[in-house]
């Protein structure tokens, strides 16, 4: 099932993303981070800030999470939203990340948004699909922009009008 996160998660979701910054280019982060770090992260978005924040829980297991965050800081960007989705490596291809898209979309509209943008390490063929399943399109690609594990890496942009 599908519910809004809980402040109790975070030490879920501070193992799921953790896997991420030790093995991937997804997040441009380099520190692990703790359960408090994450709790805060979590408090700021959505309990503070009021953006929409997900996990994907069965029989207790928090599978993946999704959110919305500011895209950018001046008050013109107001309606324009960033996305995130992470899925437990285990779990993946299951279709977890498109089932907390699909509802991060919908809470999104309904909080009248007019845009959301997904920012892309690339190469990552999964992404960029699931981002184009919802329709979102390629506004944007910069080179070389991010260093982590000794390499450059691309970052793509991909938006979506609501």
């Amino acid at each position: 099932m599908i519910r809004n996160v809980k402040l109790e998660d975070a030490e879920s979701l501070t193992t799921m993303y953790n896997y991420y910054i030790e093995t991937s280019g997804v997040t441009f982060e380099e520190t692990l981070i703790t359960a408090d770090d994450m709790r805060s992260r979590i408090q700021q978005i959505h309990f503070e800030k009021g953006f929409p924040y997900i996990v994907y829980e069965i029989d207790n297991e928090i599978l993946g999470y999704a959110y919305a965050t500011t895209f950018r800081e001046r008050v013109a960007y107001r309606y324009t939203t960033e996305s995130t989705v992470y899925v437990d490596p285990k779990h993946f291809g299951k279709g977890i990340g498109k089932e907390l898209y699909r509802e991060l979309i919908d809470l999104l509209k309904q909080q009248d948004f007019h845009s959301v943008i997904g920012v892309i390490t690339l190469p990552n063929e999964a992404s960029v699909k699931l981002h184009e399943q919802f329709g979102f399109r390629k506004v944007g690609h910069f080179t070389e922009v991010g260093k982590k594990f000794g390499r450059w890496m691309d970052v793509g942009f991909w938006e979506l009008l609501l």
